[in-house]
């Protein structure tokens, strides 16, 4: 197909504008992100060797490895969660039978095997290894840890929660995370993917990220809020996290999503927090299989897919429903305002028209 002589100087033109605005903004957001990770860890570090010190069970699994922090997650510039990988499940069997949306549980494989369960006191009487008693333990743990540490003066508990949450120097905010690592077994929820007849990922990637597997966290989930069953506690919430940002690996797809993150935290941190990092992760994950060819994604297309997945979002917003990527009848705009949606769709329309109409928007976002 020919292109309109015109038309290619605008892309090289946009191109030229997100390189500047990748070297300026972005590598500045990262590099601000990256020293507060270090100054959060070192200080979690501490507290986490003083629970292992209480209780052995929970083994601090935050370390650095090839200058990243392994299970270390960054929900934005000032906050951010630490998975905490809990020895073998053992003798649990993991069921996933979809009556409560991105959450599973796990079951004792039988009766009999109680007692060889290293976190026996935590099974309920019916078999479940209940995520919120492992939490309450936890939290407990944490808060004498805290009051211990040799930086206690810097950090404490964040109150009226069940999370553990931790204040550090009154300027970030970490969750710590109990989890199960579940490699190589994959969720029936989740079966429904990859989509057949769409090229996108690559078979070999399907199955590196179905080895990898999932974790399951015990952290409350708005798919139980108002849920009056006996599971609710009980349940542990479903995370992809790992092999959603392996899906990203190849073109400009990791760009895309730091530059979207960038005007996210610049333009879009808005009342009732209605639009998220993690939304604009799984919006780019939904423009990977809309867009499934490698050279759509070479960089003279970024600016293409950067306003796709921004519109992707304006629709999101204004139907109330962006569903998880994974497991679409989990809806990550539950539990949010229908106000705060409705004024982030028009604030999304604002930068998007900018970008759309003015060719040097970005030496101002």
């Amino acid at each position: 197909m020919l292109v309109p002589p015109d038309m290619v100087a605008v892309q090289s033109k946009m191109l030229y504008q997100l390189g500047k605005y990748f070297n300026e903004r972005v590598q500045t957001r990262k590099l601000a992100i990256s020293k507060s990770i270090r100054e959060v860890c070192k200080i979690v570090q501490d507290v986490l060797r003083e629970v292992e010190a209480q209780e052995p069970r929970f083994i601090s699994t935050l370390v650095e490895c090839n200058g990243r922090y392994e299970g270390l997650d960054v929900v934005n510039a000032n906050e951010f969660e630490v998975v905490l990988y809990l020895n073998q499940m053992g003798v649990l069997n993991f069921v996933d039978d979809g009556s409560i949306p991105g959450c599973a549980v796990l079951k004792l494989s039988d009766g009999r095997k109680r007692s060889m369960s290293l976190w026996v006191e935590f099974i309920t009487a019916s078999g479940y290894l209940s995520a919120r008693k492992i939490r309450s333990r936890f939290q407990t743990l944490v808060a004498q840890a805290c009051d211990k540490c040799a930086y206690r003066d810097a950090v404490k508990m964040i109150p009226d929660t069940t999370e553990v949450k931790l204040r550090i120097r009154e300027r970030y905010v970490v969750q710590i995370t109990p989890s199960f690592k579940c490699a190589g077994i994959w969720p029936r929820s989740a079966a429904h993917w990859p989509i057949p007849q769409i090229p996108w990922p690559h078979p070999n990637l399907v199955a590196e990220v179905k080895t990898e597997g999932f974790d399951l966290l015990s952290k409350e989930s708005v798919a139980m809020q108002g849920k009056q069953s006996a599971m609710e506690g009980d349940a542990w919430v479903m995370s992809f996290n790992d092999v959603e940002g392996r899906l990203l690996y190849g073109g400009c797809r990791r760009k895309c999503l730091s530059i979207l993150k960038t005007l996210r935290d610049r333009h879009l941190e808005l009342p009732g927090n209605p639009v998220t990092n993690y939304h604009i992760k799984t919006l780019v994950l939904y423009e990977c299989e809309k867009h499934p060819q490698d050279s759509e994604w070479d960089d003279p297309c970024m600016g293409d897919r950067i306003n796709g997945i921004l519109l992707q979002l304006i629709s999101c917003l204004q139907c109330r429903r962006c569903p998880h990527y994974f497991l679409p009848h989990l809806d990550l705009f539950k539990g949010k305002a229908h106000s705060a949606l409705e004024n982030a769709a028009r604030q999304v329309w604002r930068l998007t028209r900018e970008l759309l109409t003015n060719s040097r928007a970005l030496e101002k976002l």
